[in-house]
C-alpha cells in the first residue's frame, strides 16, 4: 500500500493565512478561493460559518468563490446536497504524477496543510499570539484528513454524475482528470469508514518542533529514497524539507511507514 501526502487549504499564495485550529481542537481547512460554484458563505461546519470567520482572521479582505476538495464533510454546504459522497479531484500534471505513480485502489492518501491555532479576540477569531507552547502558537502542517482509495473514476461523462464537486464542472474536460472515491471502510479496521477529518493531535503533526512549518520530523519513511521522483532533502540544518511547489508527495511501502499511518488515523 503506498501513502500520499497530499497539500490542500489556504497557502501563502492562495487565501494568504493558516487554515484555524479552533479552540476545540478542530482542524478545519479553508478551501482556495477560486471561480468555482461554491462559496464562502454557502459553507458551515459545526455553526462556524467560513466567510464570518475569513471576515474576522482577514480582516478588509474579500473572499467569495471556492473550490471545496478534497470533499469530506457531510453537510458543510447550506443548500442539501442529494446523493452527496465524499470524493477528492485530482487533475492536469498533478493526476499525471498520480497515474504514472501507480497509485490504485487501496493506497492511502493523508491529506495535510497549513495550521495556526485560534483564539477569541475583541473582534471575533484571531490566530494564537505568541507563547510558551510551541503547537498553539506556531505555524504548523498538520495531517487534516484521509481517504483511502476504493474507485478512482476517469470516465467525463462519469465524473459529471458528482455535479456537486468542482471537477465534475466543463473546465476540467479537456485535460486528465479524476475522482478518487472512499472505500466503505479502511482496509485493516472495518469499524473506521474509509474517509474522514480529524481534531488537532500533536502526532499528526508533520513539523519538526521550533523549526518553520515546512520542516518536517526526519522520518526514514519520508525521506526521499522513498519518495516516488526525483526528490531532495533540502534542509539547511536538521530536519526534511521538500522546496518548490508541489501538490503530493507519494510514498512507496517502506519500514514504519504503514505503523505510522494507521497510528495518524487511529
Amino acid at each position: 500500500m503506498k501513502v500520499i501526502l497530499s497539500r490542500k487549504g489556504f497557502d501563502s499564495s492562495n487565501g494568504g493565512c493558516p487554515s484555524p485550529i479552533l479552540p476545540d481542537g478542530t482542524l478545519l481547512s479553508l478551501p482556495i478561493p477560486t471561480d468555482d460554484r461554491d462559496t464562502y458563505e454557502d459553507l458551515s461546519w459545526k455553526g462556524v460559518n467560513y466567510a464570518d470567520l475569513l471576515r474576522q482572521l482577514r480582516p478588509g479582505k474579500a473572499f467569495s468563490h471556492c473550490h471545496v476538495d478534497p470533499d469530506l464533510r457531510p453537510g458543510l454546504r447550506s443548500a442539501a446536497v442529494e446523493g452527496w459522497k465524499p470524493a477528492f479531484g485530482q487533475a492536469g500534471s498533478a493526476q499525471g504524477a498520480m497515474a504514472n505513480a501507480g497509485v490504485e485502489k487501496g493506497d492511502l492518501i493523508l491529506f495535510f496543510g497549513w495550521f495556526r491555532y485560534v483564539e477569541q479576540g475583541p473582534n471575533g477569531y484571531r490566530f494564537a499570539r505568541k507563547c510558551e507552547d510551541f503547537f498553539r502558537c506556531a505555524d504548523l502542517h498538520v495531517i487534516y484528513g484521509y481517504l483511502q482509495i476504493g474507485e478512482i473514476l476517469t470516465d467525463p461523462e462519469v465524473i459529471a454524475k458528482y455535479t456537486w464537486h468542482p471537477h465534475a464542472s466543463e473546465r476540467f474536460r479537456n485535460r486528465p482528470n479524476a475522482l478518487y472515491l472512499p472505500a466503505a471502510y479502511l482496509s485493516w479496521n472495518r469499524k473506521l469508514p474509509g474517509y474522514g477529518t480529524f481534531p488537532f493531535r500533536e502526532d499528526r503533526v508533520l513539523t519538526m518542533k521550533n523549526e518553520n512549518r515546512g520542516t518536517w520530523m526526519p522520518k526514514p519513511f519520508l525521506m526521499p529514497e522513498h519518495v516516488y521522483g526525483r526528490r531532495k532533502n533540502s534542509a539547511k540544518g536538521n530536519g526534511l524539507y521538500y522546496s518548490g511547489i508541489w501538490q503530493e508527495l507519494i510514498l512507496e511501502e517502506s519500514e514504519g511507514l504503514l505503523e505510522w499511518a494507521e497510528s495518524v488515523i487511529r
